[in-house]
């Protein structure tokens, strides 16, 4: 048998064992369709869809540098032997994520908020900031109440400390006014004869009346069986906005604690498009006692300057400095400086 023959040979046995097989057709499998990210327009700029679904999705936040100055400023303004550094310094990072969609309802929102704070050489976590589901008008989940708004610059005190909480509220809109009402679970803000697990009542009617808009808000802490009540109101006059409220409680409560009232004046001057330059001042009458249980004789003012500067899209610089005089104690320093950038 020569060569030519064994390799003839070979062939043919190959070609009997392999010919079922030879006669199937080869098919590549089909890629994938390839479905872009679209763009949302429906709630505003940011959004775009999830890719399969018909929900909007948006991803913001920011990134702070900040240096406060004032009196124990390491310890938050609270004297203490261990900690007695004028000045402080922490990096914050603040992460958003915002659900939208359409329903019969309405629109459905899901918001997220994460935050971190780091301070000296170590972080000190990252916090749920706030967390909460929207739809119509009604809001559900752990949120920034009415409380929380203010005057635009630094010097207004018009709320208590803490202004989050686990809360049910609904908001009536009607063109340019709006009316609503909130059940708060106040936890985390005990005081001296009360449990550590409250309930109260917010309440709020305001509107935008062309360049003027204003908002009066009421509380009432149900365990303390006190109450307060605040206006706020501003209006575009001249270069600037002018801005005054008023705040009255019947005793120190979850909403506000400071004084029996205050009142507070600002006016946010827009120097440029970029600039903005911002006085502010505030008097109390009637401080809240050294226990924390009633008002007081004392009475005190407070003053301040604040500086908004864009240093470009989406970066900006603020600085702050307040003067503060109350009765029967030291006058104090505070301020801040602050880098923001936000995405």
């Amino acid at each position: 048998m020569n060569i030519k023959s064994l390799l003839l040979g070979s062939a043919a046995a190959l070609a009997a064992v392999s010919g079922a097989q030879a006669a199937d057709a080869i098919v590549a499998a089909e890629p994938e369709p390839l479905e872009y990210v679209r763009v949302c327009d429906a709630f505003g700029a940011g959004f775009f869809y999830i890719p399969g679904s018909e929900t909007c999705l948006k991803i913001g936040g920011y990134v702070r540098f900040q240096t406060n100055i004032g009196r124990d400023a390491s310890n938050g303004g609270t004297p203490s032997a261990t900690s007695t550094s004028d000045w402080d310094s922490f990096t914050r990072a603040q992460l958003e994520i915002d659900t939208r969609s359409d329903t019969e309802f309405g629109a459905l929102r899901g918001f997220i908020g994460l935050r971190g704070d780091a301070d000296s050489s170590s972080s000190r976590g990252v916090n749920v900031d706030q967390a909460f589901i929207e739809i119509g008008g009604l809001k559900v989940g752990y949120y920034y109440n009415w409380w929380d708004d203010g005057l635009s610059g630094e010097t207004d005190d018009l709320a208590a400390g803490t202004t989050r909480f686990n809360s049910i509220r609904y908001t009536y809109t009607a063109g340019a006014a709006y009316a609503g009402v909130a059940v708060d679970e106040l936890e985390g803000v005990a005081r001296p004869g009360e449990t550590d697990n409250n309930v109260g009542i917010e309440a709020i009617v305001g509107g935008k009346f062309g360049p003027a808009a204003v908002a009066l808000l009421g509380g009432y802490d149900t365990d303390q069986s006190e109450g307060a009540v605040r206006i706020i109101a501003t209006a575009d006059l001249g270069p600037g906005t002018l801005g005054l409220a008023g705040v009255w409680a019947s005793g120190p409560n979850a909403y506000y604690d400071t004084s029996e009232w205050a009142v507070a004046v600002e006016y946010a001057v827009k120097v440029t498009d970029k600039f903005k330059i911002t006085p502010g001042f505030q008097y109390y009458d009637s401080l809240k006692n050294a226990a924390g249980t009633d008002f007081g004789d004392n009475n005190a003012w407070k003053a301040g300057l604040t500086f908004d500067y864009q240093l470009a899209k989406n970066l900006s610089a603020k600085a702050s400095v307040q003067y503060l005089d109350p009765d029967n104690a030291s006058e104090s320093w505070s301020g801040y400086l602050r880098l923001q950038r936000a995405f």
